[in-house]
């Protein structure tokens, strides 16, 4: 039978005895019932709610009771005070002083939050003191102008001339000013160290910038040997509605533990407004609370009320110090609200009648919190109004200023700045791609080798076959596709290039082609590793199978490839088809990064593409989407030089190409840090061509005097009597194989040309115009194995026809384009006409007459491949009879 007993009044002065599992009694071991609630109840029951209890460490949970359970912990002296009032005073005026200076105006504004800019300055204080250097911090669109204005001192005049207007003074289009990055270096007052800090550029698509925050941290410690994530840190700042309903978050997430992905712990920051837009939040989540994500990497969260600013800063030290001890991520969740709508036009008592009632009837945080000070007597009225007046007085300032400016600067707002890189380069010289001989036959016998503890390493012997192969395409001096790729990749170490490959399964390759990591048959867990061994002095390389995320692991890479321009940034997709999965990283960061936020990179995305009777799913990187969002003008032939292809590349936003050799995928990947600035390279890459018998290039397309071709023009017998070949087929990647083969067969060597477009985007016209001219009496013909409605035939038919017929018309160029260059270049334009029109008269041309190139391929389709077999190669046989019909 069991006896209850009921607690009556006289139970509550019994001294009972603490047990070692709770920290309320300091240095007491045993304490009356009554404090015993009184102290757990200031520990748990007023403004803090810790989660912490699903941790499966005893250590990381004491620790956290300790934080929050030892008596007077939360104990602040009045100095302590005087700054969480300052700082909490800066944040409320800088609003108010955009709300009164550009009423109208979207600014998406922290009122009901101001505690965040508090928040975040003490937790950079707070790592800054145990040790960071410099943070990289992410967030989405409200407060954005305030952090940058409190947390990272950005100039007030640079924030206000955003609101005037006013024309660039530099290339490019620009975003709006509540998306904008910075990076700023500066003193931390409190701390007396220097501390830089990034805010990382960030598209309306809310937490698309989380994981290139972790990537550009995870950069920036590898290159400054912070193993352990003690000089460099990343914050991230997120919405409520956002937090739980984006899935990139949960990517992020689990990218946090990855021995080659983690950063060492992220604090994450939760603006909890309680409101999504409209969205009430029992109808924008099924979980109790929004942080409830972070439970899958066990990270402790910390929900704080933010009118109550002592309790969110002893929160933010708690935070700072978990990381600094544990280098696990942790989530601070401010449960605040919003004063306005969405943005400052927007009415919220649409659909929040009720909250909105009781959001105006609550003082604001700032005069709650001084009320408080003057009421204890830490502060009077009159410090209270002097510190507001102070700020006001800077911001009229910072005002009076701004309105004399003329122009805006979009690099004012660069996140990655690459101290030195630019200087003192000549901006249209490219670095040569060929390498000595002596190299590729180093790199590929260490390459091809087994590790140096042979007897001790098993490898599998499937493996020993392909080394030994590899072997001896060394000595016959050839390379197929993985050789050409390691002969890139090493050669690029050897020169102190870090190179990184990262994506699912590339450390053997989904083709089962690469094999960069070696694998002991009987000991779990001994690798070996062969391009990290090639040269004693060489930089580091880094391959790495990631988790099975495209738009997670893309974000983060493009973020590693934004710290560094020395080093060569990979991501290769499983099969293309995926990529499509990190569509944001793609179209709101990669294609169009330089244009808004003057940012290059040099990532380099590798999807595997080609229709091989796979299926819809397994034969298409949609080559057409990279296409389209191609920034060259199809309509515009760039006037003729030595610098070409060089200025094409300068100008335009990414390169997209779909090598067909091995020698051209080296020197295309080599050219990436040739190049004097950095652009995104997006690259088909083949499947059955890794290791089609033909596919093979001599050393003597790679060494010294060898270069990346962009077209690679017909070399047999067809080019030797042009003026007899009746058709010349164009075509990109791996169906040159199948057209070649198939000429053989019927015996049309004499009469069709094959050209092979190399790179597709930027196009080359000049190429591509040579390469027509050498056949005059051929019909021309696009080739390729995508339907009609994909592939490059939409992108390449406008071109194909501006490089035979339009002699570098200029109309209807892009509106971002000085207009100058049309008047002072019109006179080349004009000259160029008439020769070419003299040059098709002395052959006995006719210059009216218009050469058009046709198309010859699968017709339209909504799936990109059939799932049948049968279907696919009565497709394919069709193809080739069209290409080759004469």
């Amino acid at each position: 039978m069991v006896v209850m007993h009921i607690v009556e009044e006289r139970d509550m002065d019994r001294v009972f005895k603490l047990p070692s599992t709770t920290y309320i009694g300091g240095k007491d071991k045993a304490l009356p019932l009554k404090e015993i609630l009184r102290r757990l109840e200031t520990a748990y029951c007023r403004h803090i709610g810790v989660e912490f209890m699903f941790i499966n460490s005893l250590e990381q949970c004491n620790w956290i009771r300790q934080k929050f359970e030892t008596p007077g912990i939360m104990e602040m002296d009045s100095e302590q005070k005087r700054l969480i009032l300052a700082r909490l005073t800066r944040a409320t005026g800088f609003e108010a002083f955009l709300a009164r200076k550009w009423s109208s105006e979207k600014r998406f504004g922290l009122e009901g939050c101001e505690i965040l800019i508090p928040a975040m300055k003490q937790l950079i204080d707070k790592s800054t003191e145990l040790g960071v250097e410099s943070i990289v911090m992410g967030m989405p669109h409200r407060g954005r102008l305030n952090v940058l204005a409190n947390v990272c001192r950005k100039p007030l005049e640079q924030i206000f001339t955003q609101f005037a207007g006013l024309e660039a003074a530099d290339d490019g289009s620009g975003d709006v000013k509540y998306h904008l990055g910075t990076y700023i270096e500066r003193l931390n007052r409190v701390t007396n160290k220097n501390i830089r800090l990034a805010v990382v550029a960030n598209p309306s698509h809310l937490e698309a910038c989380d994981p290139v925050v972790q990537g550009k941290t995870r950069a920036e410690q590898f290159y400054r040997g912070d193993g352990e994530g003690k000089k460099v840190m990343s914050m991230l700042l997120h919405g409520d509605a956002a937090f739980c309903g984006q899935g990139i978050v949960f990517e992020t997430f689990h990218l946090s533990d990855l021995p080659d992905y983690t950063t060492h712990g992220t604090i994450h920051i939760v603006a909890n407004n309680q409101i999504g837009f409209t969205t009430d939040p029992r109808h924008s989540r099924s979980s109790p609370y929004c942080t409830d994500v972070a439970r899958v990497v066990n990270a402790p969260i910390f929900h704080v009320n933010g009118d109550d600013p002592e309790s969110v800063i002893h929160v933010c030290n708690v935070a700072a110090e978990w990381r600094a001890t544990f280098h696990k991520d942790c989530v601070i969740d401010i449960v605040s609200y919003r004063r306005n709508g969405h943005n400052e036009i927007d009415e919220p008592m649409f659909t929040q009648p009720l909250m909105y009632r009781k959001i105006r009837n609550t003082k604001p945080g700032l005069q709650l919190y001084a009320e408080k000070l003057i009421k204890e007597g830490t502060v009077t009225p009159e410090e209270v109004k002097d510190v507001a007046d102070k700020y006001e007085k800077i911001c009229e300032e910072a005002y009076t200023n701004a309105r004399k400016e003329t122009h805006i600067k979009y690099k004012d707002w660069l996140d990655s700045p690459w101290s030195g890189f630019f200087e003192g380069k000549d901006p249209l010289k490219v670095s040569l791609t060929g390498i000595k001989e002596d190299t590729l036959v180093h790199i590929g016998k260490r390459f091809s080798s087994p590790p140096p503890n042979a007897a001790e390493f098993v490898i599998h012997r499937g493996l020993e076959r392909i080394l030994k192969a590899r072997m001896e395409m060394v000595e016959a001096r050839i390379a197929d596709w993985a050789m050409a790729e390691s002969f890139a990749f090493g050669s690029l170490l050897k020169e102190g290039i870090h190179v990184r490959l990262s994506g699912q399964d590339v450390e053997r390759g989904t083709f089962s082609h690469r094999h960069h990591v070696l694998h002991h048959q009987l000991v779990d867990k001994a690798t070996y590793r062969p391009l990290c061994f090639l040269y004693p002095d060489q930089a580091p390389y880094t391959v790495s199978n990631s988790s099975l995320s495209e738009f997670g692991v893309l974000g983060f890479e493009l973020g590693y490839s934004m710290t560094n321009p020395n080093a060569l940034v990979c991501w290769e997709a499983q099969f293309g088809d995926f990529n499509n999965t990190a569509q944001c990283i793609i179209d709101q960061f990669i294609s169009s990064g330089q244009a808004k936020w003057v940012r290059q990179s040099g990532l380099v995305m590798l999807l595997p593409h080609g229709l091989e009777g796979m299926g819809p799913e397994h034969s298409s990187a949609r080559l057409e989407r990279f296409l389209q969002m191609s920034s060259d003008d199809p309509d515009y032939f760039p006037p003729e030089s030595e610098e070409f292809a060089v200025r094409q590349l300068h100008d335009i936003n990414w390169i997209v190409a779909n090598c067909s050799t091995p020698a051209n995928y080296f020197h295309i990947l080599r050219r990436q840090i040739a190049l004097p600035f950095r652009k995104p390279l997006v690259i088909m890459t083949p499947k059955s061509l890794l290791r089609h018998p033909e596919a093979k290039s001599s050393f003597d397309e790679m060494v010294e005097g060898s270069e990346f071709l962009r077209v690679i023009p017909e070399t047999g017998v067809a080019s030797q009597n042009p003026s007899s070949v009746k058709k010349v087929v164009f075509c990109a990647g791996k169906v040159f194989y199948d057209i070649k083969k198939a000429r053989g067969a019927r015996e049309l060597d004499n009469d069709i040309a094959i050209a092979r477009v190399e790179q597709i985007s930027p196009f080359p016209f000049d190429l591509v115009k040579r390469e027509c001219a050498k056949y005059p009496n051929a019909q021309l013909t696009w080739v390729q194995e995508e339907h009609k409605n994909q592939g490059a035939w939409s992108y390449v038919q406008p071109r194909f026809n501006t490089a035979l017929n339009n002699t570098r018309v200029v109309t209807g160029r892009a509106s971002g384009t000085k207009s100058g260059i049309f008047s002072s270049l019109a006179g080349v334009f004009s000259r160029s006409a008439k020769e070419e029109a003299s040059q098709h008269t002395a052959r006995g041309d006719q210059p009216n007459v218009k050469r058009l190139i046709r198309y010859a391929g699968r017709p339209t389709a909504a799936s990109p491949a059939t799932g049948s077999k049968n279907q696919h190669l009565k497709e394919h046989a069709q193809l080739l009879d069209d290409a080759l019909a004469l």
